[in-house]
């Protein structure tokens, strides 16, 4: 895994985590504690999170302030991906895609009163629940893997597909399949 991959992980942990040990990470990871006190170095340059004794916290500070990354990955938000959350207290949480969309819904579970995402061709908003997902296509947008396109229709993913591959799924089957992909790939240490 690269070092890129391994900070990106690094912040899904600690989103879900809020503090975790050195020593947690480098076994979930794999990876030695002085290859995490490497990969954490930009995250606490960057202010996202902060070095503890022997460990390390979310910044809740820099996490409120910042409302142009995604709430999962801390990615700059690609509004034409954007997954928005409407939560139970009225807040809005918003992901930079899809892929970080359901992850976050799936974690959320029922605080989640509803999610809406655009649709990958149309640009309309949907409502999550009754959108198409199509996975593993050939083209790379540069977001988040396993990349996740959302479409209104069954029929525009299909066509969609016919091009550039891929599968479809329903809500359901995307929510589960990719949660199920990341759990996996990362030995099922976290979410």
């Amino acid at each position: 895994m690269l070092p890129s991959e391994r900070r990106k992980q690094i912040l899904n942990y600690i989103r879900e985590k809020k503090s975790l040990k050195i020593v947690q990470l480098s076994e979930w990871l794999g990876v030695s504690e002085m290859t995490i006190h490497r990969d954490i170095k930009p995250l606490v340059e960057e202010g996202l999170i902060i070095k503890t004794f022997g460990g390390i916290s979310l910044n809740q500070e820099r996490n409120e302030v910042n409302k142009q990354d995604c709430v999962y990955c801390y990615s700059p938000i690609n509004q034409r991906l954007a997954y928005r959350l409407i939560l139970q207290d009225q807040r809005i949480e918003t992901t930079c895609c899809a892929h970080c969309g359901l992850l976050r819904h799936k974690q959320l579970g029922d605080e989640v009163l509803q999610a809406i995402c655009p649709d990958f061709l149309m640009q309309t908003t949907i409502s999550t629940t009754s959108a198409w997902f199509l996975m593993d296509t050939s083209l790379d947008l540069g977001c988040c893997q396993p990349q996740v396109l959302s479409f209104q229709h069954k029929e525009h993913a299909s066509k969609f597909a016919l091009g550039f591959g891929g599968t479809i799924y329903s809500f359901s089957e995307a929510l589960h399949l990719v949660f199920n992909q990341m759990q996996s790939k990362n030995k099922g240490c976290c979410y």
